[in-house]
């Protein structure tokens, strides 16, 4: 009996041996059609091949606010965001002024500059912002980045919630519902070329509209995180003119309670593989160390820190954050 224990013991203690540095990890990668899932699935399939001690969970989420909420919690630990809601989640600013802060994660790297698209069927005859005026758009869903960009936009374009009717759709049920007729116009903040518009594009035709001078103006001297962006004709079927529209970064991050060694993995992962990931995805992804930090205005989780340092690439002062 006494020999029957010690070996269950033994074995015990060699399974748990096997699997105890293999670490898994939830990904919040926001909704289908856009590209944070792309993102998501692509680079959670790169890091749990170069290196087994990760397996990754993709989870779909709302967006930014939710997955800034979940990593938050606790619920899981590497998320991509855009730079606004992750400057206003981290600081209790914006539409998180009345809640508390999103804190316990860190940077990991700026991954690519964002659109803030503004889709309508081609033989619709609303041409320009202003034709928004009593008809049905879909904001993006609640806790989506999409919307805190629509809602922006929208009243720098002076066009207030009683103007329009507004409803909550991912870009899935958007895309459905305007090829239908049954909405007006879709808000979209993705990277271009973004998947569910160029499908759609195929299906109906679709237009994008241009934001006017001023309005761009007013977004990009507001807020430090929006830059005037230039989606290039031909972009999606039937698309003949370039549409001028406002543009923020995607962010990736990682939870505090990844150590430092292991986010440094991660973030070394990313760059060693950068040209499997451009790969994937339909937007020209800026996997460049230096770049990798621009618009960043939260600190840097330590591991990530302990990457660039490596490299001789020097954050600037305050942006490192201490983790395990």
């Amino acid at each position: 009996m006494k020999k029957k224990w010690i070996f269950l013991c033994v074995m015990l203690l060699l399974l748990t041996g096997c699997s105890a540095g293999t670490k898994k990890l939830r990904f919040g990668a926001a909704g289908l059609g856009g590209v944070y899932h792309i993102f998501a699935d692509t680079f959670a399939n790169v890091l749990s091949t170069e290196n087994n001690d990760f397996q990754i969970d993709v989870k779909t989420t709302a967006g930014s606010a939710a997955n800034l909420r979940l990593l938050s919690e606790g619920y899981i630990q590497l998320a991509v965001a855009q730079a606004d809601l992750l400057h206003d989640a981290w600081n209790g600013d914006g539409n998180f002024a009345d809640r508390k802060t999103y804190q316990g994660y860190g940077a990991v790297a700026a991954l690519y500059t964002e659109a803030c698209q503004i889709v309508v069927r081609e033989d619709s005859s609303i041409i320009s912002m202003d034709d928004l005026l009593g008809k049905t758009v879909s904001i993006g869903e609640e806790e989506s980045g999409t919307k805190q960009n629509a809602g922006k936009i929208l009243a720098a374009s002076g066009l207030t919630d009683q103007m329009l009717t507004e409803v909550n759709l991912n870009y899935t049920d958007a895309a459905e519902q305007l090829k239908d007729g049954r909405i007006d116009a879709f808000f979209c903040t993705a990277g271009v070329e973004t998947t569910v518009i160029s499908e759609l594009a195929k299906q109906c035709g679709v237009r994008l509209l241009s934001l006017d001078e001023k309005t761009l103006n007013k977004l990009t001297r507001s807020y430090d995180f929006y830059s005037e962006y230039l989606i290039p004709a031909g972009t999606y079927e039937g698309q003949e003119e370039e549409t001028r529209t406002l543009g923020v970064k995607a962010v990736l991050l990682a939870s505090d309670r990844l150590s430092s060694a292991q986010v440094k993995e991660i973030t070394k992962t990313l760059f060693d593989n950068k040209e499997k990931v451009q790969y994937a995805l339909p937007v020209d992804i800026s996997l460049d160390e230096t770049a990798a930090l621009e618009g960043i205005t939260v600190p840097f989780h330590k591991g990530a820190a302990a990457y660039y340092e490596d490299c001789g690439v020097a954050l600037e002062d305050g942006t490192e954050k201490g983790s395990k």
